[in-house]
């Protein structure tokens, strides 16, 4: 099986801007969104987690030792799911992002990170490098409207009634 194409938080922007501005306007829209990671025996995990676009990234901070951030050192691979909010005002649509997560463990990079965000200390940091950004919105109450993004391909639209 072939390796899956990862690309940075910048690359996608460039490549598909209107629907990178609608994606951080969702995560922006709340603090929390639900992290979905892998456990040791292969099962799904889902926690809490805040995400940051920074400077061209998609970051990941996480208490140390948490369950979730293990489950990232021992097998990269997630999938970041936007807070719906309370099902009423989804303006933007539905948006998850998938894709590697990678730990950042020199000193200086988490510092830069810190005078951005503030993070208690200590903690794990991981950049974000995205296999697949996929929206999901409902158009003129009668369309059901996927659009999927994958490094290296055009963006895809499906729409369904």
């Amino acid at each position: 099986m072939a390796p899956v194409t990862a690309t940075n938080w910048a690359a996608f922007t460039a490549a598909e801007p209107e629907l990178a501005k609608t994606v951080e306007e969702r995560f922006g829209a709340f603090t929390h969104h639900v992290l979905a990671t892998l456990r040791k025996d292969g099962s799904p995990r889902t926690s809490g987690l805040e995400a940051r676009f920074l400077g061209g990234e998609l970051w990941l901070g996480m208490m140390p030792n948490s369950l979730k951030a293990l489950d990232l050192r021992r097998d990269p691979r997630f999938a970041l799911q936007a807070n719906p909010g309370d099902g009423t005002g989804m303006g933007g649509g539905d948006v998850r992002i998938a894709g590697r997560a990678v730990e950042v463990r020199d000193p200086a990079e988490k510092a830069r990170y810190s005078e951005e965000v503030e993070p208690p200390e200590p903690f794990h940091l991981f950049r974000a490098e995205l296999t697949e950004v996929v929206r999901t919105s409902v158009e003129d109450d009668t369309y059901l409207v996927v659009q999927v993004w994958r490094p290296r391909h055009a963006l895809r639209t499906v729409k369904r009634t």
